[in-house]
Protein backbone atom coordinates (compact mmCIF):
# COMPACT_ATOMS: atom_id res chain seq x y z
CA UNK A 1 0.00 0.00 0.00
CA UNK A 2 2.61 2.64 0.71
CA UNK A 3 4.67 1.70 -2.71
CA UNK A 4 1.55 2.01 -4.41
CA UNK A 5 0.62 5.41 -2.82
CA UNK A 6 3.89 6.68 -3.28
CA UNK A 7 4.36 5.46 -6.76
CA UNK A 8 0.60 7.39 -7.39
CA UNK A 9 2.27 10.65 -5.38
CA UNK A 10 5.54 10.54 -7.75
CA UNK A 11 3.52 9.81 -10.85
CA UNK A 12 0.59 12.56 -10.44
CA UNK A 13 3.21 15.72 -10.34
CA UNK A 14 4.81 14.04 -13.64
CA UNK A 15 1.79 14.40 -15.52
CA UNK A 16 0.74 18.10 -13.93
CA UNK A 17 3.80 19.09 -15.22
CA UNK A 18 3.54 18.07 -18.50
CA UNK A 19 0.44 19.61 -19.11
CA UNK A 20 1.57 23.28 -17.97
CA UNK A 21 3.51 24.33 -21.04
CA UNK A 22 1.12 23.13 -23.16
CA UNK A 23 -1.50 24.79 -21.35
CA UNK A 24 0.48 28.15 -21.07
CA UNK A 25 1.48 28.29 -25.01
CA UNK A 26 -1.66 27.62 -25.77
CA UNK A 27 -2.73 30.73 -23.52
CA UNK A 28 0.42 32.47 -25.15
CA UNK A 29 -1.43 31.82 -28.72
CA UNK A 30 -4.73 32.89 -27.62
CA UNK A 31 -3.61 36.26 -26.18
CA UNK A 32 -1.05 36.66 -29.47
CA UNK A 33 -4.13 35.70 -31.97
CA UNK A 34 -6.33 38.04 -29.35
CA UNK A 35 -3.97 41.01 -29.72
CA UNK A 36 -2.86 41.38 -32.86
CA UNK A 37 -5.53 39.07 -34.88
CA UNK A 38 -7.31 42.06 -36.11
CA UNK A 39 -4.31 43.62 -37.41
CA UNK A 40 -3.27 40.59 -39.21
CA UNK A 41 -6.71 40.28 -40.74
CA UNK A 42 -6.72 43.59 -41.75
CA UNK A 43 -3.83 43.45 -43.91
CA UNK A 44 -4.89 39.96 -45.01
CA UNK A 45 -8.06 41.91 -46.54
CA UNK A 46 -6.11 44.62 -48.25
CA UNK A 47 -3.56 41.82 -49.76
CA UNK A 48 -6.83 40.13 -50.94
CA UNK A 49 -8.43 43.05 -52.71
CA UNK A 50 -5.30 44.70 -53.85
CA UNK A 51 -4.92 41.65 -56.19
CA UNK A 52 -8.53 42.12 -56.99
CA UNK A 53 -8.37 45.37 -58.16
CA UNK A 54 -5.75 47.65 -59.34
CA UNK A 55 -7.18 50.76 -58.07
CA UNK A 56 -7.44 49.44 -54.37
CA UNK A 57 -3.86 50.55 -53.80
CA UNK A 58 -3.18 53.92 -55.33
CA UNK A 59 -3.19 56.79 -53.17
CA UNK A 60 -6.24 58.37 -54.19
CA UNK A 61 -8.23 55.20 -53.33
CA UNK A 62 -6.26 54.82 -50.11
CA UNK A 63 -6.95 58.85 -48.83
CA UNK A 64 -10.42 57.86 -50.24
CA UNK A 65 -10.87 54.86 -47.72
CA UNK A 66 -9.43 56.93 -44.79
CA UNK A 67 -11.75 59.57 -45.32
CA UNK A 68 -15.32 57.17 -45.38
CA UNK A 69 -13.98 56.03 -42.42
CA UNK A 70 -13.43 59.05 -40.70
CA UNK A 71 -16.94 59.63 -38.76
CA UNK A 72 -17.52 56.05 -38.29
CA UNK A 73 -13.81 55.78 -36.45
CA UNK A 74 -14.79 58.89 -34.18
CA UNK A 75 -18.56 57.50 -33.22
CA UNK A 76 -16.86 54.02 -32.83
CA UNK A 77 -14.14 55.16 -30.21
CA UNK A 78 -17.31 57.09 -28.29
CA UNK A 79 -18.70 53.87 -28.41
CA UNK A 80 -16.17 51.87 -27.70
CA UNK A 81 -15.94 53.95 -24.20
CA UNK A 82 -19.50 53.05 -23.69
CA UNK A 83 -19.52 49.56 -24.34
CA UNK A 84 -16.14 49.13 -22.07
CA UNK A 85 -18.44 49.91 -18.99
CA UNK A 86 -20.93 47.39 -20.38
CA UNK A 87 -23.12 50.01 -21.42
CA UNK A 88 -24.94 50.55 -25.13
CA UNK A 89 -26.03 54.09 -26.94
CA UNK A 90 -28.27 53.61 -29.86
CA UNK A 91 -28.37 57.21 -29.78
CA UNK A 92 -25.00 58.69 -31.47
CA UNK A 93 -27.03 58.40 -35.10
CA UNK A 94 -29.78 60.98 -34.40
CA UNK A 95 -27.43 63.02 -32.14
CA UNK A 96 -24.84 63.25 -35.06
CA UNK A 97 -27.95 64.80 -37.13
CA UNK A 98 -29.00 67.52 -34.21
CA UNK A 99 -25.53 68.78 -33.73
CA UNK A 100 -24.67 69.01 -37.55
CA UNK A 101 -28.18 70.96 -38.00
CA UNK A 102 -26.89 73.43 -34.99
CA UNK A 103 -23.85 74.12 -35.96
CA UNK A 104 -24.81 74.36 -40.32
CA UNK A 105 -27.67 77.16 -38.99
CA UNK A 106 -24.76 79.13 -37.42
CA UNK A 107 -22.55 79.23 -40.69
CA UNK A 108 -24.72 80.06 -43.10
CA UNK A 109 -27.20 82.93 -44.26
CA UNK A 110 -25.50 86.62 -44.91
CA UNK A 111 -23.83 86.76 -41.61
CA UNK A 112 -22.47 83.72 -40.66
CA UNK A 113 -21.08 83.02 -36.84
CA UNK A 114 -17.31 82.31 -37.17
CA UNK A 115 -16.40 78.23 -37.62
CA UNK A 116 -15.74 77.67 -33.57
CA UNK A 117 -19.12 79.29 -32.56
CA UNK A 118 -20.65 76.69 -34.93
CA UNK A 119 -18.45 74.28 -33.86
CA UNK A 120 -18.92 75.08 -30.11
CA UNK A 121 -22.58 74.78 -30.38
CA UNK A 122 -22.55 71.51 -32.11
CA UNK A 123 -20.06 69.68 -29.54
CA UNK A 124 -22.21 71.28 -27.03
CA UNK A 125 -25.17 69.90 -28.75
CA UNK A 126 -23.58 66.30 -28.70
CA UNK A 127 -22.41 66.43 -25.37
CA UNK A 128 -25.30 67.70 -23.70
CA UNK A 129 -27.17 64.62 -25.01
CA UNK A 130 -24.58 62.12 -23.83
CA UNK A 131 -25.01 63.81 -20.63
CA UNK A 132 -28.50 62.98 -20.35
CA UNK A 133 -28.33 59.34 -21.45
CA UNK A 134 -25.63 58.97 -18.40
CA UNK A 135 -27.59 60.30 -16.20
CA UNK A 136 -31.06 59.13 -17.28
CA UNK A 137 -28.73 55.59 -17.02
CA UNK A 138 -26.94 56.22 -13.88
CA UNK A 139 -29.43 57.86 -11.42
CA UNK A 140 -32.36 56.33 -12.58
CA UNK A 141 -31.46 53.39 -13.32
CA UNK A 142 -32.91 52.93 -16.72
CA UNK A 143 -31.45 50.47 -19.25
CA UNK A 144 -28.83 51.91 -21.48
CA UNK A 145 -30.73 49.91 -24.29
CA UNK A 146 -34.04 51.52 -23.45
CA UNK A 147 -32.30 55.01 -22.73
CA UNK A 148 -30.56 55.55 -26.16
CA UNK A 149 -33.23 54.67 -28.10
CA UNK A 150 -35.40 57.10 -26.34
CA UNK A 151 -32.85 59.76 -27.13
CA UNK A 152 -32.72 58.05 -30.70
CA UNK A 153 -36.04 58.96 -30.90
CA UNK A 154 -35.70 62.86 -29.11
CA UNK A 155 -32.87 63.85 -31.18
CA UNK A 156 -34.04 62.92 -34.15
CA UNK A 157 -37.75 64.73 -33.61
CA UNK A 158 -35.95 67.97 -32.25
CA UNK A 159 -34.03 67.76 -35.32
CA UNK A 160 -36.65 67.63 -38.00
CA UNK A 161 -38.46 70.23 -35.43
CA UNK A 162 -35.55 72.60 -35.78
CA UNK A 163 -34.52 72.32 -39.53
CA UNK A 164 -38.32 72.38 -40.59
CA UNK A 165 -37.41 69.10 -42.20
CA UNK A 166 -35.40 70.99 -44.48
CA UNK A 167 -31.68 70.87 -45.73
CA UNK A 168 -29.39 74.20 -44.14
CA UNK A 169 -27.23 74.83 -47.58
CA UNK A 170 -24.86 77.79 -48.17
CA UNK A 171 -22.44 76.90 -45.62
CA UNK A 172 -19.03 79.61 -45.02
CA UNK A 173 -15.90 78.24 -46.30
CA UNK A 174 -14.25 78.32 -42.61
CA UNK A 175 -16.73 75.39 -41.59
CA UNK A 176 -16.77 73.46 -45.01
CA UNK A 177 -12.77 73.04 -44.52
CA UNK A 178 -13.95 71.19 -41.03
CA UNK A 179 -14.80 68.24 -43.89
CA UNK A 180 -13.15 69.42 -47.33
CA UNK A 181 -9.67 70.55 -46.23
CA UNK A 182 -6.15 69.20 -46.08
CA UNK A 183 -3.28 69.56 -44.43
CA UNK A 184 0.06 68.21 -46.09
CA UNK A 185 -2.58 66.99 -48.71
CA UNK A 186 -4.65 64.99 -45.94
CA UNK A 187 -7.80 65.44 -45.62
CA UNK A 188 -8.67 66.93 -42.20
CA UNK A 189 -11.37 64.19 -41.18
CA UNK A 190 -8.38 61.89 -41.14
CA UNK A 191 -6.56 64.02 -39.15
CA UNK A 192 -9.26 64.56 -36.53
CA UNK A 193 -9.73 60.91 -36.51
CA UNK A 194 -5.98 60.58 -35.71
CA UNK A 195 -6.05 63.47 -32.91
CA UNK A 196 -9.02 61.65 -31.66
CA UNK A 197 -7.82 58.22 -31.64
CA UNK A 198 -4.57 59.41 -29.79
CA UNK A 199 -6.25 61.31 -27.15
CA UNK A 200 -8.61 58.38 -26.61
CA UNK A 201 -5.59 55.40 -26.37
CA UNK A 202 -3.88 57.94 -23.64
CA UNK A 203 -7.04 58.38 -21.90
CA UNK A 204 -7.89 54.42 -21.45
CA UNK A 205 -4.24 53.42 -21.12
CA UNK A 206 -2.23 56.27 -19.03
CA UNK A 207 -4.76 57.77 -16.73
CA UNK A 208 -6.96 56.79 -13.96
CA UNK A 209 -10.13 57.35 -15.59
CA UNK A 210 -9.55 55.14 -17.93
CA UNK A 211 -8.35 52.22 -15.28
CA UNK A 212 -11.93 53.13 -13.87
CA UNK A 213 -13.74 52.95 -16.99
CA UNK A 214 -12.49 49.02 -17.29
CA UNK A 215 -13.33 48.69 -13.93
CA UNK A 216 -16.77 49.75 -14.04
CA UNK A 217 -16.99 47.53 -17.30
CA UNK A 218 -15.54 44.93 -15.70
CA UNK A 219 -17.43 44.63 -12.69
CA UNK A 220 -19.50 47.78 -11.12
CA UNK A 221 -20.35 46.45 -8.08
CA UNK A 222 -16.72 45.80 -7.43
CA UNK A 223 -15.75 49.10 -8.80
CA UNK A 224 -18.26 50.65 -6.32
CA UNK A 225 -17.27 48.60 -3.10
CA UNK A 226 -13.64 50.14 -4.03
CA UNK A 227 -14.36 53.51 -3.96
CA UNK A 228 -15.14 54.35 -7.20
CA UNK A 229 -17.72 56.93 -8.29
CA UNK A 230 -19.56 54.28 -10.71
CA UNK A 231 -22.26 56.87 -11.92
CA UNK A 232 -20.02 59.57 -12.43
CA UNK A 233 -17.73 57.48 -15.10
CA UNK A 234 -21.14 56.27 -16.98
CA UNK A 235 -22.06 60.01 -17.13
CA UNK A 236 -18.59 60.81 -18.10
CA UNK A 237 -18.37 58.24 -20.51
CA UNK A 238 -22.12 59.03 -22.11
CA UNK A 239 -21.01 62.32 -22.68
CA UNK A 240 -17.99 61.90 -24.19
CA UNK A 241 -19.63 59.56 -26.46
CA UNK A 242 -21.91 62.38 -27.31
CA UNK A 243 -19.56 64.69 -27.77
CA UNK A 244 -18.00 62.31 -30.16
CA UNK A 245 -21.06 62.14 -31.96
CA UNK A 246 -21.30 65.74 -32.38
CA UNK A 247 -17.84 66.14 -34.02
CA UNK A 248 -18.88 63.64 -36.72
CA UNK A 249 -21.61 65.64 -37.18
CA UNK A 250 -19.20 68.65 -37.64
CA UNK A 251 -17.67 66.70 -40.04
CA UNK A 252 -20.54 64.80 -42.13
CA UNK A 253 -22.46 68.70 -42.34
CA UNK A 254 -19.35 69.94 -43.74
CA UNK A 255 -18.36 67.24 -45.88
CA UNK A 256 -22.07 67.39 -47.29
CA UNK A 257 -21.80 71.16 -47.18
CA UNK A 258 -25.26 71.60 -46.47
CA UNK A 259 -27.04 70.39 -42.67
CA UNK A 260 -29.26 67.33 -43.42
CA UNK A 261 -32.19 66.09 -41.07
CA UNK A 262 -32.15 62.74 -42.24
CA UNK A 263 -28.29 62.85 -41.39
CA UNK A 264 -26.88 59.91 -39.43
CA UNK A 265 -29.36 57.35 -40.23
CA UNK A 266 -27.97 53.59 -38.84
CA UNK A 267 -24.70 55.23 -38.21
CA UNK A 268 -24.89 53.67 -34.91
CA UNK A 269 -24.74 50.14 -35.92
CA UNK A 270 -21.42 50.74 -37.79
CA UNK A 271 -20.31 52.10 -34.98
CA UNK A 272 -21.12 49.10 -33.22
CA UNK A 273 -19.80 46.81 -35.65
CA UNK A 274 -16.89 48.21 -35.51
CA UNK A 275 -16.28 48.10 -32.03
CA UNK A 276 -17.12 44.56 -31.99
CA UNK A 277 -14.80 43.43 -34.59
CA UNK A 278 -12.33 45.31 -33.06
CA UNK A 279 -12.59 43.08 -30.63
CA UNK A 280 -14.02 45.14 -27.61
CA UNK A 281 -16.48 42.72 -25.31
CA UNK A 282 -19.76 43.52 -25.36
CA UNK A 283 -19.86 41.70 -21.76
CA UNK A 284 -17.75 45.13 -20.69
CA UNK A 285 -14.43 45.74 -19.36
CA UNK A 286 -12.53 43.96 -21.99
CA UNK A 287 -11.17 45.85 -25.45
CA UNK A 288 -8.52 48.68 -26.91
CA UNK A 289 -9.04 51.76 -28.79
CA UNK A 290 -6.57 50.56 -31.62
CA UNK A 291 -8.65 46.85 -32.34
CA UNK A 292 -11.96 49.73 -32.52
CA UNK A 293 -9.86 51.47 -35.42
CA UNK A 294 -9.03 48.68 -37.14
CA UNK A 295 -12.70 47.02 -36.67
CA UNK A 296 -13.67 50.67 -38.23
CA UNK A 297 -11.10 50.26 -41.31
CA UNK A 298 -12.18 47.11 -42.19
CA UNK A 299 -15.47 47.91 -42.06
CA UNK A 300 -13.96 50.92 -44.52
CA UNK A 301 -12.48 49.05 -46.82
CA UNK A 302 -14.53 45.61 -47.30
CA UNK A 303 -17.21 48.75 -48.78
CA UNK A 304 -14.62 50.39 -50.57
CA UNK A 305 -13.27 47.32 -51.95
CA UNK A 306 -16.75 45.31 -52.93
CA UNK A 307 -17.32 49.15 -54.66
CA UNK A 308 -14.47 48.68 -56.75
CA UNK A 309 -15.80 45.22 -57.95
CA UNK A 310 -18.79 46.14 -58.53
CA UNK A 311 -20.99 44.61 -55.80
CA UNK A 312 -24.49 45.68 -54.87
CA UNK A 313 -24.71 47.55 -51.60
CA UNK A 314 -27.82 45.22 -50.73
CA UNK A 315 -24.70 42.31 -50.55
CA UNK A 316 -22.66 44.52 -49.16
CA UNK A 317 -25.14 44.27 -45.92
CA UNK A 318 -24.71 40.78 -45.98
CA UNK A 319 -21.22 40.69 -45.62
CA UNK A 320 -21.24 43.08 -42.91
CA UNK A 321 -23.74 41.17 -40.99
CA UNK A 322 -21.75 38.00 -41.26
CA UNK A 323 -18.87 39.75 -40.04
CA UNK A 324 -20.33 41.13 -36.99
CA UNK A 325 -22.02 37.43 -36.18
CA UNK A 326 -18.62 36.06 -36.26
CA UNK A 327 -17.11 38.82 -34.23
CA UNK A 328 -19.80 38.36 -31.51
CA UNK A 329 -19.13 34.68 -31.77
CA UNK A 330 -15.50 34.82 -30.49
CA UNK A 331 -16.35 37.08 -28.19
CA UNK A 332 -17.01 34.31 -24.73
CA UNK A 333 -13.62 33.11 -26.01
CA UNK A 334 -12.39 36.51 -25.55
CA UNK A 335 -14.10 36.61 -22.23
CA UNK A 336 -12.86 33.42 -20.79
CA UNK A 337 -9.09 34.31 -21.95
CA UNK A 338 -9.13 37.34 -20.44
Amino acid sequence: MITNTSNVALTTPATGSESAPSLSRRQSTMTYVHQYGIIVAFFLLCVGLSLSSEYFLTPKNIINVLRQTSINGILAIGMTLVILARGIDLSVGSVLALSGIVAASLATGETPQPAWVAVTAGLGVGLACGLVNGLVISRLSVPPFVATLGMLSVARGLTYIYSEGMPIPDLSQSFLWLGQGRIWQIPVPVLFLAATFIIFWVVLNKTVFGRYIYAVGGNERSARTAGIGTKKVLVAVYGLAGMLAGLGGLILTARTTAGLPQAGQSYELDAIAAVVIGGTSLNGGVGTIRGTLFGALIIGVINNGLDLLGVSSFYQQVVKGCIIVCAVLLDPARRFRD
